[in-house]
């Protein structure tokens, strides 16, 4: 069975299946991409919680940076967000994102 959670026409903000939650792509408000971090991962531990997991749970995350020179930013707030010795499978890149002001997104899938 395949879960839908706060679906619109466009997307879902979370989908469930077979004990595993795929969270749609986050972004944060700020002037920095650490604050942008901060506020994406946030987001995120409001979605887990909703989908009944944690970030101890997560899986695999994909981040993109707007810049890969805000590598080391971003990993510093994501350092000491992502629980010892529960890191996911990571993957980062640079792309251009939605918005001009958007310095990272963030997408986790986790089980539940």
């Amino acid at each position: 069975m395949i879960e839908r959670i706060d679906t619109s026409a466009r997307m879902s903000k979370i989908v469930k299946h077979n004990g595993v939650a795929y969270l749609c792509g986050q972004v944060g408000e700020g002037a920095t991409v650490a604050e942008q971090t901060r506020d994406c991962l946030s987001r995120v531990d409001a979605l887990l919680t909703k989908a009944g997991s944690s970030r101890e749970q997560m899986l695999q995350a994909v981040i993109w940076l707007a810049d890969m020179s805000d590598f080391a930013e971003m990993n510093d707030v994501w350092d000491a967000w992502v629980p010892t010795g529960h890191a996911p499978a990571r993957a980062c890149c640079e792309a251009k994102l939605a918005r001009a002001d958007l310095k990272v997104e963030i997408i986790v899938t986790a089980a539940f």
